[in-house]
Parts: structure tokens; C-alpha cells; sequence
């Protein structure tokens, strides 16, 4: 009997290279939003140390341009942090949707491999009864042969 042969393997290949594509799509978004994230807390740590600061030189009696210049520029990390929650959630929002392409390019993967099991299954019972048919011819054919001397 000649070897087995998935006769939808070319599909199948097809299949799990667009999933492993889909999945490393969707560990590279993840990636970039680990970065959005790890920007953030960047920006609210200087924050923090800015405000510390602002806080040392009022008690420390500063003049008033200074005071401005520092407001101004926490005023700008706290719009810098809302815009990073913003595209943190527009990056989710990706992750989400590349999330459901990858369940669907997995769902397609194993359903090949399902079908391909199946054919292994109706493959293998074919050999176990071409096997047995041999079986039988050669017992016969030995019977046949043990009577004829």
C-alpha cells in the first residue's frame, strides 16, 4: 500500500503560516503596547518628580515665572499621559480584533487537522484490511498447496 498523504496539505501548510503570520502580528502589537505603557509610567514618574519639585521651590519662596514655567510643564506631562492612555487604548482596541483573526486562523488550522485525522483513521483501517486479505490469500494459497503434495 502506497504511504499516506493528506490530500489538503498544501492548504493546511497554507493555513499555519498565515496563523503563525497572525500570531506574530499580534505579539507585535502586544509589544507595542507593553512600550505605550512602559512610556507612560516614564512620563508619570518625571511627573511625580516635577510636581516633588514644584512643591520645594513654592515652600522655598521662587519667583513667579518660574513657578509658571513648571506648572506649564506638568500641565504638558499630564496631557502627555492622557494622550499615552488614549493610544493605549486604540492599541487595544488592534489587539482585540488581531486577537479574534488569530482564533479564526486557529479554528481553520484545526479543522484541517482534524479531517487530516480522519483520513489517517479511514487510511490506517484500509491498510488493517488489505493486511488481513494478504493474510487470508497466503493461508489459502498454503492450504491450497498443502493439499495438492
Amino acid at each position: 500500500m502506497k504511504k499516506f498523504h493528506f490530500s489538503l496539505q498544501k492548504l493546511m501548510d497554507f493555513r499555519q503560516q498565515e496563523l503563525d503570520k497572525q500570531k506574530n502580528t499580534l505579539g507585535a502589537l502586544q509589544a507595542e503596547l507593553r512600550k505605550i505603557h512602559e512610556d507612560a509610567e516614564h512620563i508619570r514618574a518625571e511627573l511625580e518628580e516635577q510636581s516633588a519639585e514644584l512643591v520645594r521651590i513654592c515652600s522655598r519662596g521662587a519667583q513667579a515665572y518660574d513657578i509658571a514655567n513648571r506648572k506649564r510643564y506638568i500641565v504638558t506631562l499630564q496631557q502627555e499621559i492622557h494622550a499615552k492612555e488614549l493610544q493605549a487604548l486604540k492599541k487595544q482596541e488592534e489587539i482585540d480584533k488581531q486577537l479574534n483573526v488569530v482564533v479564526e486562523a486557529t479554528k481553520d488550522v484545526k479543522t484541517l487537522e482534524k479531517l487530516e485525522e480522519k483520513q489517517l483513521e479511514e487510511y490506517r483501517s484500509k491498510e488493517v484490511k488489505e493486511n488481513e486479505q494478504f493474510i487470508e490469500e497466503f493461508v489459502s494459497g498454503q492450504t491450497v498447496r498443502s493439499s495438492a503434495v
